[in-house]
């Protein structure tokens, strides 16, 4: 009963302010919200239904419904900038609009996407216009340096998540707890591995982390595709992982890999060289080190993709051609 009260009470405001001069009212009325200040966070991805069901749960505003009317009336669609906003004084619907609008935050937000590699990473530091990009004057050391890292390679280096900063701050202050974070949790998922794995430091198990991760299109698979990695790791095979060729292929790379590709040899050619590459070729989520550290058990040594995120799985080569027939020929 509840709910069809509130719907009825949503459609008679709707009908109440279909007109212009109604959206107008609504539009320069002060929004009523206490206490002061409400705080409130647009995260990547916010539209304009899910910010007006955000700010009325945050009691910003009175109706969700009505707020998104305005906006969608106003055109304000494409036009909200993601961070961290405290509002100090009532506005009015307009008002706050033109706030998001304006991107009038207290703190801003920048994400680091799993499997993005640094190259990616420094594009996205570049876009962000209220973040200071510091590190593009700088080399792969002087940040590393900067940010506290003794390892020589920044790549996969960095926790990918969601990271606020104050406008104007330093994208190294970013980097510095990206790198932080990562380091942690690698060092707790290294207390807690399994034993016997045929790793000699952690950083080589965040190497095939790297790999898992841009191996698996299907989450759930992470462990067993680790578990592939690490049999062939045990055995003396080479793991030739296409990632891992495409990277090493920097720009070169055309998005179309071909065999003359996969004969090429470079550092990070797993189809020409034992073992694993010399660094992680991307940021490893915590699911991928925990895959990594953690690998399911399994007898089998190959796999291939179906298509659809996920892959099939064999433990001799014979029944892995016969998959590739199907799935790939």
């Amino acid at each position: 009963m509840k709910t069809l009260i509130k719907r009825l009470i949503t459609l008679a405001s709707l009908a109440a302010l279909a007109g212009a001069g109604g959206l107008a009212w609504y539009g320069n009325r002060p929004l009523q919200f206490e206490p002061l200040p409400k705080t409130f966070n647009v995260i990547p991805g916010t539209n304009l239904r899910t910010l007006s069901t955000l700010l009325e749960r945050e009691g910003v505003i009175g109706n969700a419904q009505v707020f998104w009317l305005l906006g969608r009336v106003l055109g304000k669609a494409g036009t909200l900038k993601v961070g961290v906003y405290i509002l100090d004084r009532p506005l009015t619907p307009l008002e706050l609009y033109a706030t998001i609008q304006r991107g009038e935050v207290s703190q801003a937000i920048v994400q680091f996407i799993e499997g993005w590699n640094w190259r990616e990473v420094q594009a996205e530091l570049a876009a962000q216009p209220m973040l200071k990009n510091d590190s593009a004057g700088m080399s792969e050391a002087e940040i590393l340096q900067a940010i506290g890292a003794e390892e020589t390679h920044i790549e996969g280096l960095l926790f990918p998540d969601t990271y606020f900063y104050a406008p104007q701050a330093s994208d190294l202050t970013v980097l510095r707890r990206a790198y932080h974070r990562q380091h942690e949790k690698l060092m707790a998922a290294w207390e807690t591995r399994a034993p016997g794995l045929p790793y000699r430091t952690a950083y080589e198990a965040l190497i095939m982390a790297s790999i898992v991760e841009k191996e698996t299109g299907a989450a759930f698979e992470r462990p067993k595709i680790a578990g592939v990695f690490l049999n062939r790791l045990r055995l003396g095979m080479r793991l030739q992982t296409d990632p891992t060729v495409i990277y090493g292929l920097g720009d070169r790379y055309d998005g179309n890999l071909r065999r003359a590709d996969l004969q090429q040899d470079t550092p990070y050619n797993t189809y020409t060289r034992a073992g694993l590459p010399p660094t992680p070729i991307a940021m490893p989520s915590e699911a991928a080190i925990e895959a990594a550290l953690n690998p399911a058990k399994t007898d089998a040594l190959y796999f291939v993709a179906r298509g659809n995120g996920t892959h099939v799985f064999s433990s001799t080569l014979e029944a892995h051609n016969r998959a590739v027939n199907r799935y790939q020929r």
